[in-house]
């Protein structure tokens, strides 16, 4: 079975990126700093979501599926740095060369970290191979929209249609599962600025419990597994967050309602 790697990102404005990029002067805080990005995107866009080259990466989360083991954890603050994140979740690929699954990760979360990963001088070059030195790469890679090799649910679900996307909360609690626990990406800034990482674990490591099982559904939804593949998958998953504790986890255990 090829490794399967469901992964999710948290991020906060790029407030020395911003200064650099607008001249501002270090008086400023990071508040008013990143105030004022959003200003400037509000006035260009309507919304003060940032692109992503502007997005800092604070924590990587992933649910791997490899072996008999399914693990979930996360990488970021305060523990590493971004470039530190970044660096170790493509040396995962390098190592395993797994399945990438995510909800709007082609939207989001990857040009998040091509950007930020070229900023900070990362190498991924089992990411970016399309066929130059693995010659399978050149059929099915990362990088290629159509390809399999990163499975973005949303688009794929979507029919590659935008106006067709869904929110993976809603998704997730339609098809039984707890959907979001502990907040929403909106609220991420004002979390880190509380000081709250262990919340924005929390809450990023949830959302990839919700996306493998989401991908689990996709996997019987498409004939791949058999319902009773499908029905081991997720108590596979849901044991090994039995064992782990905490309130988030008991959060999910407590609306994960799904019956198949």
């Amino acid at each position: 079975m090829t490794p399967v790697l469901a992964f999710d990102i948290e991020t906060i404005p790029d407030c020395a990126g911003i200064r650099r990029l607008h001249d501002l002067p270090d008086s400023l805080t990071d508040a008013e700093v990143a105030e004022i990005a959003f200003q400037k995107r509000r006035a260009q866009s309507g919304s003060d979501f940032l692109p992503p080259h502007l997005q800092r990466v604070v924590v990587i989360s992933c649910v791997m599926r490899e072996g008999d083991q399914v693990r979930i954890w996360s990488m970021g603050e305060p523990a590493e740095d971004e470039r530190g994140a970044i660096q170790r979740f493509h040396d995962g690929i390098e190592r395993y060369t797994p399945q990438l699954v995510s909800w709007n990760g082609g939207g989001f979360d990857l040009p998040v970290l091509n950007y930020r990963g070229l900023a900070a001088g990362v190498s991924a070059p089992r990411f970016w191979d399309q066929g130059e030195d693995d010659r399978d790469f050149r059929y099915n890679n990362y990088v290629s929209r159509y390809h399999s090799r990163h499975l973005d649910l949303m688009d794929v679900l979507a029919m590659y249609q935008p106006r067709n996307n869904a929110p993976l909360d809603e998704v997730a609690r339609l098809a039984g599962f707890p959907g979001k626990i502990g907040g929403h990406g909106a609220g991420v800034w004002d979390q880190y600025r509380a000081g709250d990482l262990k919340g924005i674990r929390d809450y990023c490591e949830a959302d990839c419990a919700n996306t493998y099982l989401l991908f689990a559904r996709y996997q019987l939804l498409r004939g791949a597994w058999t319902l009773e593949r499908y029905r081991s998958e997720c108590a596979l998953l849901r044991a090994l967050i039995e064992r782990s504790g905490g309130q988030h986890w008991r959060e999910f255990l407590d609306r994960w309602q799904e019956n198949l």
